[in-house]
């Protein structure tokens, strides 16, 4: 081995070998005595520079497209010069001989098991297979090397085909870094045990398999075996989206629009369904709101699909992303194809339902959870067909019913909730801050106090999605200050409310209710994920320990928040609780402490063991009662027989061999073992399991036999038991919604927490809003940035702004760069924002009106990945803001005009300018650097004399404020 190792490295140092053409007889070499030697003969050629130039644009002018990789199509990455140098080291030989086309021609052999591996690649040829082969999980061919580049496993020739192989009980670990890494990973699992198959016509070949589970990253959270442990994913939503298109006709193109976008997301760990339709422009800004607002861990893209959709949609699935992508032909849901097939999955889903309805015993029907038929026939074209490719995609993954029994269905833009852009989002760093892209430094991170995962989910919603409804902020807002006042009022667990006389009402003892909601929350956040757990409930994929733990936490939270409205009576005598005075807050309560909760949860509960759930004994999971289970009972029984009847040998062989004190043994996992000296004789027919010195241990025939009918006895009740666990996870499905909505219930109040406990630590005001009838207005005294007055502290200067439609509803704002014009323009739509999401806000006192949007273009970037250069990006921007703005929203503009030269921009930030005010009239700040000044204040001292909308200052280091109010400057009039 060491001499073939050397040769190997001697040879990859070592000059290349010559290689003389085949056409061509090779000349013997010259001889020293020859007198004559053939003379050397050199050439030297040189280019002008114009040729030089010229050859080097020929040799570059197609770029070589990189290779994509077959399970995430994403960019293979160019290999380092390490990873160049081990495959060069790893080559074959060239002086080792290679097999001959004879040889190639000979069918190879394969074991009993390759051939099992090969059926199934057949099968499912984009899956990487882990396949069960006794104690480990086995990967062979090109899934081994995968597995041992990714895993760092070692990876061995075994046979015909590379091997590699990871043990049982790790199996969710591997699983998930395997779907971490992209890839669409495949559990194969033995269908039979040995004492099955010993009793089955398969006994002389190998154990049955067959595809147990498929993970990927959309669906990981909610699958068998290794989902709910959030692992590496916390508050984080892990949303399949599925985008389709089509071109838009003629007369659409004056209003920018060229693509008309149909897409769904699915948060499968949820039950959480996106979906929209809508006309897009050429740089698809409205698919680029979508795709940033999900966040999507997996997209499916239905075929064909437009250039500019489809660059969008791999740009963001970068190769640093992990974002998974796969494709599905659209084809053939033309022609209504796509509803029919929708309809299909309705028609077998209540076909379904009705035969278990008939086959349950003990159940009592609760409600319908099925979604509105007439719901889905309205659903537009392109969104029907993004639905019936998610549903066809789920199909392979067994988990498509949340689409039509468990989803709730909402639109991803609404009249009642603001849709910011994908340009607000990013340059108001919403959700990630621009230097790093991390949560921290985001106004989602400053506002996060939840204390359960789920809360933080939610809270992520409602600061992409404010409100657009006055009477929803203000039933948040009340929501809000009720828990904000109760913090710190009550240091005492409990107070006692007086006694009211005239209606001879008795005082009980009332607990505090921020006290109370705390502890209901601390407890959420220790245990599991309820919202996926309840998911994983609905699609059976559950564990019993995982189970009782998510009711449990769930039935806890009903009782005490029970307290809160307890009513009973005694002696003729109404027993009334003090209550909370919030309406939104009565809802949430009541829904999470009904006594409809409360009972279910109480019923599931009785029918598990909770000793036999924490030991995953499923065998004895189920408590019997009501004559339900009858077949768990049977099987109990018989196994209670075949040990009765094992147990009762031993008096046979006391008799047998005179021993009255004989009894059975177990040694190193043998059991009913009889120890008999080692010169006693006993029949030829007992088997030897070992022995001693002084002993020697056997097991008789008869022993053997009853070991034999207590094993299969042993296995067949499992198999019953596991059938009947999954018909009582079958049977959750008619409370799945009442949960559901207790556990929404329960996110939203921790959210409405985390906004008191800003607002009580940070010391914000709650902001006023006008009513509806007033015109739109915004007025902000001693506002802060959210964001940076956490970093500055007592640093940050406080700053005023006032617009109003009938008055001054334009800024500009100039100075100097480094001037803060961006950080107060940015802190006016972070205060509007924060106050329609239900927040209390950092300012001395808000006064404002609901706006219908927040359209911000702030920056000089460009996206080279997507061809846009700075002045596309800057231009589009505006233009999607001319398009959408109304006269309720408000307009951030900072320094237009910077990607092109300066009489350019001077005329697009006017055109811009003069549009915004005259034609549109909304709430608009404007900042310009110094470079632009002078022309705008010209064109601001205009628009000042012509209307007196304007208001313009200058802003510097120490904030000096100058108003352009009597006339223009001196050196205009002249």
């Amino acid at each position: 081995m060491g001499k073939q190792k050397q040769q190997v490295i001697s040879r990859f140092f070592a000059p290349k070998p010559k290689i003389n053409d085949s056409s061509t007889p090779p000349t013997a070499p010259p001889s020293s005595s020859s007198p004559i030697s053939s003379p050397k003969i050199s050439a030297t050629v040189s280019f002008s520079p114009a040729k030089r130039k010229l050859l080097s644009s020929h040799l570059t002018s197609s770029p070589k497209r990189p290779k994509l990789s077959p399970h995430t199509q994403n960019p293979i990455p160019t290999p380092s010069v390490h990873q160049k140098f081990l495959e060069k080291l790893l080559e074959p030989s060239p002086g080792i001989p290679q097999p001959s086309s004879t040889q190639s021609s000979i069918p190879k052999k394969y074991t009993p098991l390759e051939q099992q591996v090969l059926d199934l690649k057949n099968k499912y040829p984009d899956v990487l297979l882990m396949i069960e082969v006794g104690y480990k999980y086995r990967f062979f061919g090109e899934d081994a090397e995968i597995a041992a580049r990714v895993l760092r496993i070692y990876a061995h020739m075994d046979h015909n085909f590379m091997t590699a192989s990871v043990p049982t009980f790790r199996l969710n670990v591997h699983v998930r870094r395997l779907v971490s890494a992209g890839y669409k990973v495949g559990v194969v699992k033995q269908t039979e045990t040995a004492a099955i198959k010993a009793h089955g016509d398969n006994k002389t070949g190998p154990f049955c398999r067959g595809l147990s589970a498929l993970y990927t990253k959309a669906t990981m959270e909610a699958a068998q075996d290794v989902g709910g442990r959030e692992e590496g994913c916390g508050g984080e939503s892990n949303y399949l989206c599925c985008v389709v298109d089509k071109s838009v006709l003629l007369e659409n193109a004056d209003r920018g629009f060229d693509t008309r976008i149909g897409f769904i997301g699915v948060e499968i760990s949820t039950g959480d369904v996106v979906y929209s339709e809508f006309d897009d422009v050429f740089l698809r800004s409205g698919l680029e709101a979508v795709v940033l607002s999900l966040s999507p861990a997996e997209l499916l893209l239905g075929d064909p699909l437009s250039k500019q959709t489809e660059k969008l949609l791999l740009t963001y699935a970068g190769h640093y992303s992990n974002v998974r992508v796969e494709r599905a032909s659209r084809d053939c849901f033309n022609d209504g194809g796509a509803l029919a097939e929708v309809m299909s999955l309705y028609e077998n889903m209540a076909e379904a339902k009705a035969e278990d309805s008939e086959k349950e015993v003990g159940w009592t029907e609760h409600g319908n959870n099925h979604l509105d038929i007439e719901g889905i026939m309205n659903m537009p074209d392109l969104a029907m067909q993004a639905l019936a490719l998610t549903i066809r995609h789920l199909k392979q993954f067994r988990l498509e019913k949340i689409l039509c029994l468990g989803a709730s269905f909402r639109t991803f833009s609404s009249n009642m909730e603001m849709n910011l852009s994908a340009n607000t989002l990013q340059q108001l760093e919403v959700l990630r801050n621009n230097s790093n892209g991390l949560e921290s430094g985001s106004l989602l991170h400053v506002m996060n106090y939840t204390l359960t995962v789920s809360g933080s989910r939610l809270l992520r919603h409602w600061v992409t999605h404010p409100l657009c409804d006055r009477n929803m902020i203000s039933a948040r807002l009340d929501a809000v200050s009720e828990i904000a006042e109760s913090v710190g009022s009550y240091r005492a667990s409990q107070n006692v409310g007086s006694i009211d006389e005239e209606n001879s009402d008795v005082a009980i003892v009332q607990p505090d209710f921020y006290s109370l909601l705390s502890t209901v929350l601390t407890n959420l956040g220790r245990s599991p994920d309820i919202q996926r757990g309840i998911t994983r409930i609905f699609h059976r994929t559950a564990t019993a320990s995982e189970f009782i733990s998510v009711i449990q936490a769930i039935l806890h939270a009903g009782k005490q928040f029970q307290q809160l409205h307890a009513e009973d009576e005694h002696n003729n005598k109404k027993v009334r609780a003090k209550t909370v005075r919030s309406v939104l807050l009565k809802k949430l309560i009541f829904t999470v402490s009904s006594s409809s909760v409360v009972g279910n949860a109480v019923k599931l509960l009785s029918t598990l063991n909770k000793e036999a759930a924490e030991r995953g004994d499923l065998a004895n999971l189920i408590v019997i009662h009501n004559d339900q289970f009858q077949g768990v009972a049977s099987s109990r029984k018989a196994v209670q027989l075949a040990k009765e009847k094992l147990d009762s040998l031993i008096c046979l062989y006391r008799k047998q061999l005179k021993m009255h004190n004989l009894e059975f043994m177990s040694v190193s996992g043998n059991t009913h073992l009889i120890e008999l000296p080692a010169d006693v004789r006993v029949p030829v027919n007992w088997v030897k399991v070992n022995s001693t010195k002084k002993t020697t241990r056997y097991h008789p025939p008869e022993v053997l036999t009853a070991l034999d009918q207590l094993s299969l006895a042993n296995e067949e009740l499992m198999v019953i038991s596991r059938a009947a666990w999954d018909n009582f996870l079958r049977g959750f499905e008619k409370y799945y919604a009442e949960f559901q909505a207790v556990v929404q219930a329960l996110a939203a109040l921790d959210c409405l927490h985390s906004l008191a406990c800003l607002s009580k630590n940070k010391n914000y005001v709650r902001p006023v809003f006008v009513d509806d009838s007033e015109p739109v207005q915004i007025h902000i005294s001693s506002g802060h940035h959210p964001v940076l007055e956490t970093i500055l502290q007592d640093s940050f200067v406080p700053n005023d702004t006032h617009l109003h439609a009938d008055g001054e509803h334009c800024q500009i704002v100039t100075g100097p760069n480094m001037g803060g014009k961006s950080c107060y323009i940015r802190q006016v739509g972070l205060i509007a924002m924060m106050a329609q999401v239900g927040s209390f806000v950092p300012a001395s006192s808000v006064k404002l009106h609901v706006l219908d949007g927040i359209y911000t273009r702030m920056g000089a970037s460009d996206s080279i990945q997507q061809g846009r250069s700075t002045f596309l990006e800057e231009l589009s921007e505006a233009s999607d803001i001319l398009h959408k703005c109304t006269a309720r929203s408000l307009v951030i503009m900072d320094e237009l005009g910077r990607g092109t030269s300066t009489h350019d921009g001077e005329a697009i930030a006017y055109a811009t300018l003069h549009h915004l005010l005259e034609d549109k009239r909304c709430m608009m700040q404007w900042t310009q650097n110094s470079v632009m000044k002078m022309s705008l204040t010209f064109t601001s001292w205009c628009l000042v004399c012509r209307r007196g909308v304007l208001d313009l200052r200058l802003r510097s280091w120490h904030s000096y404020l100058h108003h352009v109010s009597d006339g223009p400057p001196s050196w205009l009039q002249s």
